[in-house]
C-alpha cells in the first residue's frame, strides 16, 4: 500500500531534496514543502529540477522560489494528510 510522505527541507537541503528523489522510486506519494530559503547550490539546483522533472507537489513557506506558496496555517493542515514526515 503507497504511502503519502512529506519532505520538510529545512537546514539539510541538498539531503532532503536527495530524499524526496529517491523517495520517487519507491512509489509512494511525496510532497516536498520547503520552511527555509533556497541554498544556491548546483546540488540544490539539481535535485529541484529532478522532483520538477518527476512531478513532485512542492510547497514553500518562503517566497520567490518558484515553488507553490502556502501559510504555516495551510502547512499545518497538508501534513496532516501525510502518513509520515521526514524534517531535514
Amino acid at each position: 500500500m503507497a504511502k503519502k510522505i512529506a519532505v520538510l527541507v529545512r537546514n539539510r537541503q541538498s539531503e532532503a531534496l536527495r530524499m524526496g528523489v529517491g523517495l520517487i522510486m519507491m512509489d509512494d506519494e511525496i510532497g516536498v514543502i520547503l520552511t527555509e530559503p533556497l541554498e544556491s547550490t548546483d546540488e540544490v539546483r539539481e535535485q529541484i529540477e529532478a522532483i520538477r522533472e518527476f512531478g513532485v507537489p512542492t510547497f514553500s513557506l518562503v517566497s520567490g522560489n518558484g515553488f507553490e506558496e502556502i501559510s504555516s496555517a495551510e502547512l499545518a493542515e497538508r501534513l496532516l494528510q501525510f502518513d509520515v514526515t521526514l524534517p531535514y
